[in-house]
């Protein structure tokens, strides 16, 4: 079980009204996708995330362009996470009404109680993640992290938005929502089936 998984069922079945017939995407149809595990090509939005993400990494590393146009973005973001442990896969073992299932993630830095997630995009506004199934997802995985802190850079500002242990709401309650709604689809031995944990 991923944050991935239960972030693209929650868009699939949300009603948006401002989407009509003229609309490219097919929410449902991304999810079937991402259930039954198939790739998908690389956007050029999540090819922008990987390139910040690793011009993050090369600074880090004491390399990185500074010629760059998201440098000045990448050095903030990269002196925040420093001295942090990069790229850290994550799994916890927990039971939702008789299924185990194995919480799986990758935390881009953890660093002093803190989970860190870089995210790029085009626009930000204040709570942009706070309906984000990530971060109940990470600190439920992460039991030690006290906080959970998105770094999000349009390559050239860095906002940061962080929620703390106490305030994040349980996953548990989704995750149930998730696997009733799979089995009243007929959808339950796909999920087994695809993603049997290893």
């Amino acid at each position: 079980m991923t944050h991935s998984l239960l972030s693209s069922w929650l868009y699939a079945i949300k009603e948006n009204p401002y989407e009509d017939m003229t609309t490219e995407r097919d929410p449902m149809d991304e999810f079937m996708t991402v259930l039954r595990r198939e790739p998908t090509p690389t956007t050029e939005a999540m090819q922008k995330g990987i390139d910040f993400e690793n011009l993050v990494t090369a600074i880090l590393g004491g390399q990185g362009d500074p010629k760059n146009k998201w440098y000045d973005a990448a050095v903030k973001v990269a002196g925040i996470i420093r001295g942090g442990v990069l790229q850290v896969r994550v799994r916890k073992e927990i039971q939702v009404g008789d299924l185990t299932l194995v919480l799986y993630g990758r935390l881009d830095a953890l660093k002093a109680g803190g989970v860190y997630d870089i995210k790029f995009s085009g626009s930000y506004d204040r709570g942009k993640y706070f309906t984000s199934t990530q971060h109940p997802v990470y600190l439920e995985i992460v039991p030690e992290a006290e906080h959970f802190t998105y770094l999000v850079s349009n390559g050239s500002e860095v906002w940061t938005e962080q929620y703390r242990r106490e305030d994040t709401p349980s996953i548990f309650p989704i995750i149930s929502d998730f696997l009733d709604w799979l089995t009243v689809h007929g959808l339950l031995e796909l999920y087994k089936e695809k993603w049997l944990a290893k």
